[in-house]
């Protein structure tokens, strides 16, 4: 039987996210339960996005949550970033540097399943505007799809600066199972030549997330519903290197209050501020398990063991689930109400030396009799 082999692969481009941290879980708990490996491997080919100190925030946030990383990048004893594993480099910028995605675009373009693109930022900006003012999808129109090998390197010779660009075939459905959502179909006709080496010779997601699970043998792609339109040119890209897809399973989206995705790009739901506000990995873990997935019981307190022993897929939800601060402050409150008085106080003295409490006449007793209300240690 195989290996089950997860991965979490965030992008350093920030603070950790709600749902973020809800994936990597997620990935997590499906590892452990299968008895298989959690991958850590972090994706920053997207260089104009990239955040200095996003990775030691992300490792050091993992840490604290209790989710254990196997292989791939991760803090070592001094708190310094290290990689682990036999499948690396696990940051995609050197595995740029190494020359890995080379070989396969080279593959790509030589059968014809992929092309070189010349088309400037100003005829597509003017493509995508004409487009949208016609009520129509913006996409790529195909320009250079007619271009021979030959023709193309001669303009490559000359200096032409460019892409390459993933050629799907026209009218054709491609389908994938995902243990969630069912069978799903898409056609060709619906989806665009995605770029899949940039201008800056960076690949694009799309296509380094397509080698780099087939090198470190990912068996299941865990990541959120948002990445549903986007398998299917993964599905192809697998077909076109003649690779086994790994088994696809996409989140229900984390909603807001009015039933919104609870985004990152709002500045919602950022791990670092439940951090700050006192609430403790026990509680934000065990209620982040609950929110899409239900156990097979009327409970909803579990060890991080007890989640990996329960959990399936077979019981995560199709569709969003709120996040609801009250039900997680009831959880967190549960693991407030275990400390014993020495932690509990250790845990609140931050927050009362910067309320300006005098903390030495802070008695013992106080400690004691305000941890049963407590929700969280704010």
């Amino acid at each position: 039987m195989t290996e089950t082999r997860v991965r979490f692969a965030p992008s350093p481009t920030g603070y950790l996210h709600i749902g973020g941290l809800r994936t990597a879980l997620f990935n997590y708990l499906y590892a452990r339960h299968t008895g298989g490996k959690m991958l850590l491997r972090i994706e920053d080919t997207d260089r104009t996005r990239f955040v200095e100190g996003a990775l030691e925030n992300l490792l050091k946030t993992l840490k604290w949550s209790g989710i254990e990383i196997d292989e791939g990048v991760m803090l070592d004893e001094n708190g310094e970033v290290t990689e682990k594993g036999n499948c690396g480099p696990y940051i995609q910028s050197d595995r740029v540097k190494a020359g890995i995605y080379d070989k396969y675009i080279e593959k790509l373009i030589e059968e014809g399943k992929a092309y070189y693109c010349f088309c400037s930022k100003e005829r597509l900006d003017n493509l995508r505007a004409r487009q949208k003012a016609d009520g129509l999808t913006p996409k790529y129109d195909g320009l250079c799809r007619s271009l021979t090998l030959e023709e193309a390197k001669e303009k490559i010779a000359k200096g032409e600066k460019y892409t390459v660009r993933l050629k799907l075939p026209k009218d054709t459905d491609i389908s994938f199972d995902d243990r969630i959502k069912g069978k799903i179909t898409f056609n060709t006709n619906d989806m665009d030549d995605q770029v899949l080496i940039k201008e800056d010779g960076y690949p694009t997601y799309h296509f380094a997330v397509i080698v780099d699970d087939h090198e470190m043998g990912i068996t299941h792609v865990v990541r959120g519903d948002e990445w549903i339109s986007s398998t299917p040119k993964h599905i192809f890209l697998y077909q076109a290197f003649g690779w086994e897809a790994p088994e696809y399973i996409h989140l229900p989206t984390v909603l807001n209050k009015d039933h919104k995705k609870y985004s990152k790009r709002n500045g919602d739901g950022m791990v670092e501020d439940f951090i700050e506000r006192g609430y403790l990995p026990e509680g934000l873990i065990n209620y982040l398990a609950l929110l899409g997935w239900s156990p097979d019981s009327e409970e909803e307190i579990f060890t991080m063991k007890e989640l990996a022993d329960q959990f399936t897929f077979d019981r995560v939800n199709k569709t969003g689930a709120v996040f609801d601060v009250r039900k997680l402050d009831w959880v967190n409150g549960h693991y407030v109400r275990e400390m014993s008085v020495e932690d509990l106080a250790k845990a609140i003295k931050p927050y009362c030396i910067e309320a300006g409490f005098f903390w030495r006449r802070l008695s013992r007793r106080k400690i004691k009799s305000s941890s049963s209300n407590l929700a969280i240690s704010n």
